[in-house]
């Protein structure tokens, strides 16, 4: 019997890309393009099947799945139809709490001179929590005004310039309330202010992530979270009541879009061409 060898050397052989599922929110960058982002669906078309990525962004693209046409952590991978394999390979987690692409390893940045100013201490606690990771990457500050009747003052002695933007979070910015009276005193192109509709954030928690049916009405002159308490029959402690609802946040899913929105934006605004040395 005649017997036939491979004299390839080693180091010139090609090893074939593991293959792998192309599970949702697997996070993965394909070689070509250099996009990055989490799959959102795989689908059979007459060429083959492709998957659609989203990035951190919301943006979607839609790639042919190609042998090692994608990287995962830097190593190249086949992506290929869920259930096709059965061996997993180990990923980094897909995304952070605000539905940005995770990013491995990467240090916190020093910070930039912006900032982004919130309401209150819930306010900053809530952020914190959604897009913490986010905010370390890009190196924002996230700083609480207790109230935004001092707002212009302070939007004076910080002094905005180009380099050095201000962002401001707003609590129930609707037209004809105080809080929008106040804010249209600060202006320029280096100061941005936003707001969601709501009294206070407890309200741009999704009454489902909290386990109840909707947020309760509260009557004008009534203390607004301590009535919110009686009415959901908590008892009435703003600090343990404040505790529960954050505790059911675990990321942007549980917040409503008209803060989702107001907080991108505010972070796009202060790192709009910024860098750090």
């Amino acid at each position: 019997m005649t017997r036939t060898y491979d004299l390839t050397p080693p180091w010139k052989r090609s090893t074939p890309a593991p293959e792998l599922p192309a599970e949702r929110d697997l996070v993965v960058e394909e070689v070509v393009t250099g996009f990055c982002g989490a799959v959102v669906r795989c689908e059979k078309t007459a060429e083959g099947f492709t998957v659609t990525l989203e990035d951190r962004h919301r943006r979607l693209r839609v790639f042919p799945m190609t042998p090692s046409g994608f990287l995962v952590d830097g190593k190249p991978v086949t992506l290929v139809r869920p259930g096709s394999v059965a061996a997993p390979v180990p990923v980094a987690p897909a995304r952070t709490a605000s539905g940005s692409v995770a990013v491995q390893g990467a240090r916190a940045r020093v910070a930039l001179p912006s900032r982004i100013y919130v309401e209150g201490r819930h306010d900053a606690e809530l952020v914190e929590r959604v897009w913490g990771d986010d905010l370390r990457i890009e190196g924002v500050v996230v700083e609480y005004l207790e109230g935004i009747d001092d707002l212009p003052a302070i939007v004076a002695e910080f002094a905005p310039e180009p380099g050095r933007r201000l962002g401001v979070l707003v609590d129930h910015l609707v037209p004809g309330s105080k809080e929008s009276r106040i804010a249209a005193q600060v202006g320029g192109a280096d100061v941005l202010v936003v707001g969601h509709p709501y009294i206070d954030v407890w309200a741009a928690v999704k009454p489902s992530s909290v386990g109840i049916a909707a947020w309760p009405d509260v009557p004008r002159g009534e203390e607004w979270k301590e009535g919110v308490c009686r009415r959901l029959g908590w008892p009435v402690d703003t600090p343990a009541a404040w505790k529960r609802i954050l505790a059911s946040v675990d990321s942007f899913r549980d917040l409503d879009p008209a803060l989702l929105g107001r907080v991108e934006e505010l972070i796009d605004f202060v790192t709009d061409g910024q860098s750090v040395g």
